[in-house]
């Protein structure tokens, strides 16, 4: 059996035509939505949700195309747009009884909370990104030889067909190998939990490449159309990242500020995973950034 969130009760919601998301909810309080990354479940936040929980009403669900949430087939680039995705999440938190939340994602749910913060201003009071740079400014910082890094961003950008036989073809190496090189402390994710992210990812290779496809089409227009137009992040923003600028060049913190007036970034020192990996320390900048 898969393992779950303690003490989390667990429900399927309707949020689109014919897609519902599985979602972990518990506590009382002022709501919070936590969004995993890639190749990760909600399982990812166990440590920060039961944490957050005492005082909060919080809610952790599957993405759309991820663990236990709806597949949906990519008819086109919009299902799985992030645009797409963050209608998902608000209408998730609208179904359970809450209009405005605090929307914290890492990695691939950052990119999500990152334009329901620009879509849904009015619902989205606090807003936090760990470990990522919006899709836009993504791309434009990979270049030369420091974009290797990157592969699996321009292997799942291609055409449907190559990428998605590839990838199912040996998919617990695949999803396997960033569990090993993005984890700062490979014990922060034990075997159980290890075996449920790949579980997932195995039986979601279609719709993870479609996710990926997505950020390489559609979610770079609607950025653009934002920076162009002048929109910004209404709402106090907490950034938490490793600091890939000394690698690749660039000040992730400039980058961001042009996006979030109201923005605390932060440098760390813990790996990737770091919800699971220092969640006492996630745990707390979140309680931070509620004060603000």
């Amino acid at each position: 059996m898969a393992p779950v969130i303690p003490g989390f009760d667990y429900q399927r919601v309707p949020v689109a035509d014919g897609v519902s998301l599985n979602a972990a909810v518990a506590g009382t309080g002022t709501p919070i939505v936590l969004l995993h990354g890639f190749p990760q479940t909600h399982l990812m936040w166990r440590h920060v949700a039961a944490d957050l929980a005492a005082d909060h009403t919080v809610i952790c669900p599957d993405l759309r195309g991820y663990g236990t949430s709806d597949k949906p087939a990519a008819t086109g680039a919009a299902t799985y747009a992030k645009r797409t995705m963050a209608a998902d999440i608000v209408s998730l938190a609208r179904v359970l009884g809450h209009e405005r939340f605090v929307l914290a994602g890492h990695d691939r749910g950052a990119l999500v909370a990152f334009r329901a913060g620009l879509d849904h201003p009015d619902a989205i009071s606090h807003l936090a990104c760990l470990d990522v740079l919006p899709t836009l400014d993504m791309w434009e910082v990979m270049h030369g030889t420091t974009a290797a890094v990157g592969f699996h961003l321009y292997l799942m950008a291609q055409p449907p067909g190559l990428p998605e036989q590839m990838i199912a073809a040996s998919a617990d190496a695949f999803f396997g190998h960033f569990l090993d090189v993005w984890a700062g402390d490979p014990q922060a994710i034990p075997a159980d939990v290890r075996t449920a992210y790949l579980d997932a990812s195995r039986t979601a290779v279609t719709s993870i490449v479609a996710d990926y496809r997505a950020s390489a089409s559609i979610d770079v227009t609607h950025d653009q159309a934002d920076r162009d137009a002048g929109n910004r992040l209404r709402m106090p923003v907490a950034v938490l990242q490793q600091d890939w600028g000394a690698a690749l060049g660039f000040d992730a913190a400039a980058l961001w500020s042009a996006w979030a007036p109201d923005l605390r970034h932060s440098s760390v020192t813990y790996g990737h995973f770091m919800a699971e990996e220092a969640p006492t320390e996630i745990s707390k900048a979140l309680r931070d950034l509620l004060t603000a």
